[in-house]
C-alpha cells in the first residue's frame, strides 16, 4: 500500500470502487488457506460484477500453490512471491511480473520504504526481523520465509521515533521470532538493547512499547530486567510454550518440559511485578497422549497464566511432524482444545474479578462495535486483536476520543473482558502535531490483519 500511494495510487477499502485488487495470502495453516481461497474466489466475483480490471494474488499461498492458484483460478492475473513486495507498483501499472517463489532476493522492508498505516492512528506495528531459523517440526514458515534476518538497530528506532512523532501512542514489534533480533548482525541481546533505545526515546506524550512471539529459550535475564526498567515498556510477554509434555515438545523439535516453564515463569514474575504473560498451545500433535494432554491441563492450573490462545494441531505435508505417526482424530483435538480452554477460562475470570474496583490506565480504541453505547479500550496487558478489552460505560465529561489515555475504575469482571467507568478528566492538547510521515487508510476503523 505504501508503494502504491507513493505513486499517486488511490486506496479503497470497497472493492466494487476499485480497478485493481490485490489479496495478500497466508499460508501457515489449512484454515489460513482455505480463508485465502475464499477471499480469492469473493474477489474474483468483483472483476465480473464491479470495475475491477486485475485481481493480483501476493504473498505465502503464492509461495506454495502458485502453480495451482494459476490453474485453479484463471480470474488471477499477476501472483506476487513474499519477496515481490516492491514489484507491485509494476504489475498494477504495466503487468510486469517479477519471479515468485523464492527467486528474488529475501525482502526486509526498513525505515525509508513507504507505508501506509492500516491500523487505527493511535497504534502501529513494527516488523523488525523477517524469517526463523528454528527447527520447530509442526510449522512451515521457514520454507517461505526464509533464515532469520534482522533490521538494522537504527532502522527500527528511526521508525518508532517516526510514529510516536506522528500521534501514534503504542508499538508492537513484530517478526517470526523477535528475541533473536540482532544475532545475524552480531549483536548480543539484540532485543533488550533495542527495547533499552526505544525506552529512552523522548516522546511527544505517553507512550507503550510492546514486543510479540518470545522464543522461550530465548529470554535472558537482560531482557527481562530491560523491560522491567523503562515505564514505556508495558509489562506484558507474549511467549508460545506449545506444550508442557517433554515428550511432546521434544517431538515438535521445542525441548523443555512443564517444570522448565514454570521456572521461568516465576523468574518472569520476579523480575517484572504486575506482568501479564500471554502463551498458545498446540493439542492434538502427533502422538500426544491421554496423559500428555493431562500433564498439558495440570500445567496450565499451575501456570496461571493471564493470556492464552489453543490452536489445533494441524497437519501440512511439506513439515516434518506430517511423517509422524499417531495422528489424533479431529473429535479428540476439538474436545481437547474445549477442555483446556475451560480451564483457562476460570483463570481468566479469577484475574479479572481481582481488578474489580481498581483504577488502571487504559488507551481508547473507539465506539464499540458490538454497540452504539459502549466505548473500548485496552490496559497495557491487553495487546490489539488477540486480547480481551476494557469496555467503557460511562464518561463524565463526555469527551472520549480514540488514542487518548484516560483513568478507568473497573467496574464488572467477565471471563475475558471488563468493564470500566472514566474517572479522570479529558487531557487538553499540548502542542500540533508534526507533520504526519505516514498516512492512514482512514475509512477502516478496526485494523484487518491476519496473526499468523
Amino acid at each position: 500500500m505504501g508503494h502504491l500511494t507513493a505513486r499517486g495510487h488511490e486506496i479503497t477499502p470497497r472493492a466494487e470502487d476499485a480497478d485493481v485488487l490485490v489479496v495478500n495470502t497466508c499460508s501457515f495453516i489449512a484454515p489460513a488457506q482455505q480463508e485465502s481461497v475464499n477471499t480469492i474466489l469473493e474477489f474474483a466475483e468483483f472483476k465480473r460484477s464491479g470495475r475491477a480490471q486485475k485481481l493480483i494474488v501476493t504473498g505465502c499461498l503464492v509461495e506454495r500453490f502458485g502453480p495451482e492458484i494459476q490453474k485453479e483460478i484463471p480470474e488471477v492475473d499477476h501472483l506476487l512471491g513474499t519477496n515481490d513486495i516492491e514489484s507491485i507498483v509494476a504489475v498494477c501499472e504495466n503487468g510486469l511480473v517479477s519471479p515468485a517463489n523464492g527467486a528474488t532476493e529475501p525482502y526486509l522492508y526498513h525505515d525509508l520504504t513507504p507505508r501506509l498505516l492500516a491500523t487505527p492512528r493511535h497504534f502501529a506495528y513494527i516488523k523488525i526481523a523477517e524469517g526463523c531459523d528454528h527447527p520447530c517440526s509442526f510449522c512451515i514458515i521457514p520454507q517461505f520465509r526464509g533464515r532469520f534476518r534482522s533490521r538494522r538497530f537504527e532502522s527500527v528506532v528511526a521508525e518508532a521515533r517516526r510514529l510516536f512523532e506522528s500521534g501514534v501512542r503504542e508499538i508492537n514489534l513484530i517478526g517470526q521470532d523477535t528475541t533473536s533480533y540482532g544475532e545475524d548482525l552480531g549483536i548480543k541481546d539484540g532485543l533488550a538493547l533495542l527495547l533499552e533505545r526505544l525506552g529512552q526515546l523522548e516522546t511527544p506524550h505517553p507512550v507503550w512499547v510492546r514486543f510479540l512471539y518470545a522464543y522461550p529459550n530465548r529470554v535472558s535475564q537482560k531482557l527481562l530486567d530491560t523491560i522491567a526498567a523503562y515505564p514505556s515498556l508495558v509489562k506484558y510477554l507474549d511467549m508460545p510454550l506449545q506444550h508442557a509434555s517433554a515428550s511432546v515438545l521434544k517431538r515438535m523439535k521445542r525441548g523443555a518440559s512443564g517444570d522448565i516453564f514454570l521456572k521461568l515463569l516465576e523468574r518472569v514474575r520476579r523480575t517484572i511485578p504486575g506482568v501479564s504473560i500471554r502463551s498458545s498451545f498446540i493439542v492434538g500433535f502427533p502422538g500426544e497422549s491421554e496423559k500428555d494432554f493431562e500433564e498439558l491441563c495440570q500445567f496450565l492450573r499451575a501456570a496461571r497464566l493471564d493470556r492464552v490462545g489453543v490452536f489445533l494441531y494441524s497437519d501440512e505435508e511439506t513439515s516434518q511432524s506430517y511423517g509422524l505417526d499417531g495422528k489424533i482424530p479431529g473429535l479428540t483435538k476439538h474436545n481437547r482444545k474445549q477442555r483446556l480452554m475451560a480451564i483457562q477460562r476460570r483463570i481468566s475470570r479469577a484475574k479479572n474479578q481481582q481488578l474489580v474496583g481498581r483504577e488502571v490506565e487504559v488507551l481508547v480504541e473507539g465506539p464499540s462495535e458490538q454497540t452504539d453505547l459502549l466505548w473500548e479500550a485496552r490496559m497495557a496487558t491487553q495487546a490489539p486483536e488477540i486480547d480481551g478489552v476494557c469496555y467503557i460505560n460511562e464518561d463524565p465529561d463526555g469527551n472520549l476520543k480514540a488514542g487518548q489515555m484516560r483513568r478507568l475504575k473497573i467496574t464488572e469482571a467477565h471471563d475475558y473482558d471488563l468493564v470500566g467507568t472514566v474517572v479522570d478528566s479529558a487531557p487538553q492538547p499540548t502542542s500540533r502535531p508534526r507533520p504526519d510521515p505516514f498516512p492512514i487508510l482512514q475509512s477502516r476503523s478496526k485494523p484487518t490483519l491476519s496473526r499468523l
